[in-house]
């Protein structure tokens, strides 16, 4: 049994974060609550049926499921349209996708997050030599970086954007939300809003675009509540509830997710094709249950962080009573033997391949090896508890993910076991 295998002082230690985090806890179930009463509402609405679940196969003509499931996220990411669909596989690819959609030759984008992740940096191409990057299609990318705050947190530099922006020749700016393989803090619903009224101040035509993956249902508010023209994510992290087994969105103004249907399929096809390869199911089952599989990735993050911060691990972020708006966490761990460990430990508590050992190797779109844990019953879910890094100074390892709160504790408590016997 697993309780036996776990250290009795990190059982005791955990009695201690249950009780001093109930509060958060609590709150984490309010949001939850509140999405789920979005997320019924939006079902009922659009009058969901059993026969919305039937595959349709060859061109995907006249799927009425599809067509209820898209009214539905735009509904929840509190948009116009949106375009959802087994044919985007990955986050990356519903970035590329939405890129290479609304810049043509000779535009101009912004990243209002600095620089990019490690995969959209090849997208981009800031690195690689693709002849498929933006800038290899004439695209002109610049980047404004964020503000470190004298309390450690970060912003964006309003003023440089503001006055940046004054000039009317950007196409479309970029904020990633989540903190990517980076130091700096995810960014908060209040900050995108306050930064989307300063952009609106002064240039009412820029496309808004907001990178959402691993932030959907963790605040009450989405960027779309708030005037982002553009957001975009991936059904293997939150909206996906640990059911749906591929897929990506799209979501944002009509006229915007328009363009977006005729890139991944053909103009005057648009929206109105695209076989289900009998994922409707799932995808409907994946956003009906992702408000509960969000707060048990919270709820073990939260707890993850308090343990880790009692147990004297450096530069733990967030804190584990800071306010979060991802499902994110991070720890500092020195050098590359406690990176792997570490890792290996979460793969050894894992449901799946839990005998798997994990090492440092190469990983299609990054620059550097990647060590990886990712026992999940769907390849590659971060949704489901997971943990990677970059092999690289100074050993961040990036958690994610747990689809119920009772599991990842288990897991946590496992893994932090199987750390202190090899550490």
């Amino acid at each position: 049994m697993i309780l036996d295998e776990i250290d009795p002082s990190l059982l005791d230690l955990a009695k201690q974060a249950d009780a001093e985090c109930k509060p958060i806890y609590d709150e984490i179930d309010n949001i939850c609550f509140y999405h789920s009463n979005r997320i019924l509402s939006a079902f009922i609405e659009n009058n969901v049926s059993y026969s919305d679940f039937a595959e349709q196969n060859g061109y995907g003509d006249y799927d009425e499921g599809r067509n209820k499931l898209e009214k539905i996220f735009a509904a929840v990411l509190g948009c116009e349209d949106s375009l959802v669909r087994p044919q985007i596989m990955s986050g990356t690819n519903a970035l590329y996708l939405t890129f290479s959609s609304l810049l043509k030759p000779g535009d101009t984008m912004i990243s209002l997050t600095g620089t990019p992740y490690d995969s959209l940096q090849e997208m981009i191409g800031l690195s690689g030599d693709s002849t498929q990057s933006l800038k290899a299609n004439g695209v002109k990318y610049e980047q404004i970086d964020l503000l470190t705050l004298e309390n450690g947190d970060n912003d964006f530099d309003e003023e440089t954007i503001v006055k940046r922006l004054e000039r009317k020749d950007v196409k479309l700016v970029e904020i990633q939300r989540s903190r990517g393989y980076s130091a700096r803090a995810s960014l908060t619903i209040d900050k995108i809003e306050k930064i989307i009224q300063a952009i609106r101040s002064v240039n009412q035509d820029v496309i808004i675009m907001v990178d959402n993956c691993y932030g959907e249902l963790v605040e009450y508010k989405e960027p779309g509540h708030v005037g982002a023209d553009v957001v975009v994510g991936s059904l293997m992290k939150n909206l996906g509830g640990g059911i749906a087994s591929t897929g990506g969105y799209v979501a944002g103004r009509e006229d915007l997710i328009a363009m977006v249907a005729d890139r991944l399929t053909a103009p005057g096809i648009g929206k109105n094709q695209g076989a289900n390869f009998n994922q409707n199911n799932a995808f409907f089952k994946g956003i009906f249950m992702a408000p509960n599989a969000v707060k048990g990735a919270l709820k073990t993050q939260v707890f993850a962080s308090w343990m880790l911060e009692k147990l004297g691990y450096k530069n733990v972020a967030p804190k584990w009573n800071d306010k979060r708006t991802d499902i994110i966490q991070t720890v500092e761990l020195g050098n590359e033997e406690n990176l792997v460990h570490f890792t290996q430990g979460i793969q050894e508590s894992s449901p799946i391949d839990s005998f798997v050992r994990v090492m440092p190797a190469p990983m299609p779109g990054y620059p550097f090896d990647e060590v990886m844990a990712c026992g999940s019953f769907t390849n590659g879910s971060t949704i489901e508890l997971s943990a990677d890094a970059p092999v690289v100074p100074p050993y961040t390892l990036y958690m994610q993910g747990g689809l119920s709160f009772e599991y990842g504790k288990l897991s946590i408590l496992l893994a932090l076991t199987h750390i202190r016997e090899t550490l």
